[in-house]
C-alpha cells in the first residue's frame, strides 16, 4: 500500500480525520520500466530528472482533481486448467509463483474470474448439477465438489495473499438438462428452467461464500453470442438474457445476495446487445453494468456505454495472448494500447486476461483454443515462466490500490499512451507507453509539478508517486 508523506502534523490530522487534504506541494516518483527488448522487466529505475530545457519533449499532463471511474482491479481467470497446473507444482514452487501473482512482493493481482463449471480450459466437461437422466429443479444434486479439488484451494491461497481479492463468476453453460437441446456444447437455456437456473446462481454464490470466497460479481453467460459444438457454450440472445435477468435479479434480492450482476460479457464489436440490456427498465434495478472481451471490435466501442449510461459500470473481462503472437515488445504494445490503457480510458473498472496459468502445451485444453498463452507457463520440470501478460498486469495491479480512481491524463502525442490514477491515500500512479521504435524524452506534469524521463522504444513505465503536502 502507498503511504502519504505529510510535511506537518496538522496535515496528518486532516487526513486522519477524513477531511479533504491540502493540495500537494510536490510529488516524489519512482519509475518501474518494462522494455520491449526485455532489458528491463517491471524494474525500478532512477532516471527521472527535473530538467525542463528540452523544448521538443513529449508531454503528459495529469489533473488529479478530475476524477472518473473507481477501479475494481486487475488480473486473469482461475480456470480449472490454471488451478490444475499451479497445483501440480511442488509446494515450495507453488508458493513462490502464487506469491509472484498475488503477493505484496509480487504484482498483487486483486481480481480473478472463475468459470462456473467447465470451460474450454478444464480437464473435461462438468457443471454443478450434472444428472444422468430427468431433471432436478430443486437442485438437490447441486455441488461445487469438483471445484474443491483445484480451483477453491488456489483461490483460498490467493485470498490469503491478497485479502482485497475480488472474484467474478461466469458460466460457459447451464447444466445440460436445463438446455435445448440437452447438451453442454452449444444449445440455449430452456425458458421453463429460468427459476431453477437462477437458483443455481444463488447456490453458487452461497457455496463459495461458505468456503470463505465471497463472489463480488457474476455474468449471466460467457460470450452469449458464441455457440459451438467444440466445448461448453450456450447461446443467449439479448431477449433471452433480459428474460433470465428478470428472474435472477429478484432471486438475488430474496436471498439477500449483493453480488453484482454484469451483462453481455462478449466482444467490443456488438454494442446493440449491451445497450439493449441497459435500456431495459425491467432489469435496470438489477444490472450493474456490462463487460467486454477483446476478440473483435475496438475499445472505442465502450464510449457509447460510458457516455449514455454514466450510472452503470463497464468491466473488461477477457483477452488472451498466444503462440500466434510471440514478439514480446509487439505484444506489450498492442495490449497496452487496446486492452489496458484503451479500455481504462473508456471507462473500464477492471482489466482481466484469460488463463492465469497453462502448461507448456498450452493446456490442459477442453476444446477451443489450442495455442493460448497463460499469464504464467508452468513447465514440465517443476518450474514456471512469467510471460508478458504478467508484466502488463503488474504495471497496474502492483501500484493501483483498492478503490483508486482514474484521473485525467492527456498526452501531446498519439504515440505516447497514458492513463493515471489516484489511490485513496493520495498517491498518484501514471502509466505511460511509448509505441514507437525510437526512445522518447517525455515530461510529466501533475498538478503543476513536472519531471522528465527518457522512455525506451516499445516500452512501458509506471510512475509510482507519493504526494507531499504543505
Amino acid at each position: 500500500m502507498k503511504k502519504i508523506v505529510l510535511c506537518s502534523l496538522c496535515a496528518m490530522l486532516v487526513v486522519l480525520a477524513g477531511c479533504q487534504p491540502k493540495t500537494a506541494k510536490a510529488y516524489t516518483f519512482t519509475p518501474y520500466l518494462t522494455a520491449g527488448d526485455k532489458s528491463a522487466l517491471l524494474s525500478e529505475g532512477l532516471s527521472i530528472t527535473t530538467d525542463e530545457s528540452n523544448p521538443s519533449i513529449f508531454k503528459i499532463t495529469v489533473d488529479s482533481k478530475k476524477k472518473y471511474q473507481t477501479i475494481d482491479g486487475f488480473g486473469a481467470a482461475m480456470s480449472e486448467s490454471a488451478a490444475y497446473v499451479l497445483s501440480g507444482l511442488s509446494e515450495s514452487k507453488r508458493n513462490e509463483v502464487m506469491s509472484a501473482l498475488f503477493g505484496e512482493t509480487g504484482i498483487g493481482i486483486d481480481f480473478v474470474r472463475i468459470p462456473m463449471g467447465a470451460s474450454d480450459f478444464s480437464l473435461n466437461n462438468y457443471t454443478y448439477n450434472d444428472i444422468t437422466s430427468g431433471t432436478d429443479t430443486a437442485l438437490e444434486h447441486f455441488s461445487i465438489e469438483r471445484d474443491l479439488l483445484y480451483v477453491v484451494p488456489r483461490l483460498k491461497q490467493a485470498m490469503a495473499l491478497n485479502p482485497d481479492l475480488k472474484l467474478m463468476g461466469s458460466p460457459w453453460s447451464a447444466p445440460a438438462w436445463m438446455k435445448s437441446p440437452q447438451k453442454l456444447n452449444g444449445g440455449s437455456l430452456n425458458p421453463i428452467y429460468h427459476a431453477a437456473y437462477a437458483d443455481y446462481f444463488v447456490k453458487f454464490v452461497q457455496a463459495y461464500q461458505e468456503q470463505g470466497l465471497p463472489i463480488y460479481a457474476i455474468t449471466p453467460q460467457n460470450e452469449p453470442l458464441h455457440e459451438t459444438n467444440g466445448y461448453p457454450s450456450m447461446l443467449m440472445t439479448v431477449a433471452q438474457q433480459i428474460n433470465f435477468l428478470k428472474v435472477l435479479g429478484p432471486k438475488f434480492e430474496e436471498n439477500s445476495i449483493d453480488t453484482k450482476i454484469i451483462g453481455y460479457d462478449h466482444n467490443w464489436d456488438n454494442t446493440f446487445y449491451p445497450q439493449a440490456l441497459l435500456n431495459n427498465e425491467d432489469i435496470s434495478p438489477y444490472i450493474d453494468g456490462v463487460a467486454f472481451h477483446c476478440y473483435a471490435g475496438s475499445y472505442t466501442a465502450q464510449q457509447s456505454i460510458q457516455t449514455s449510461y454514466p450510472d452503470k459500470g463497464i468491466w473488461f473481462t477477457e483477452c488472451s495472448g498466444g503462440r500466434w503472437a510471440t514478439n514480446f515488445g509487439s505484444n506489450i504494445s498492442w495490449n497496452l494500447e487496446n486492452v489496458f490503457l484503451g479500455s481504462l480510458n473508456f471507462g473500464s473498472k477492471s482489466v482481466l486476461l484469460w488463463n492465469l496459468a497453462l502448461d507448456q502445451a498450452d493446456g490442459p485444453q477442453n476444446g477451443g483454443c489450442t495455442n493460448c498463452r497463460g499469464v504464467v507457463t508452468v513447465n514440465n520440470e517443476n518450474s514456471y515462466t512469467l510471460n508478458e501478460e504478467y508484466y502488463m498486469i503488474g504495471h497496474f495491479s502492483k501500484f493501483i490500490d483498492k478503490d483508486a480512481r482514474r484521473i485525467d491524463a492527456k498526452s501531446t502525442s498519439n504515440n505516447l499512451l497514458t492513463s493515471a490514477f489516484i489511490n485513496p491515500d493520495g498517491s498518484v500512479i501514471v502509466v505511460a507507453h511509448n509505441k514507437t521504435n525510437t526512445d522518447m524524452l517525455i515530461q510529466v506534469e501533475i498538478d503543476g509539478h513536472t519531471f522528465n524521463y527518457s522512455l525506451k522504444k516499445m516500452s512501458t513505465v509506471t510512475f509510482d508517486g507519493v504526494a507531499i503536502y504543505e
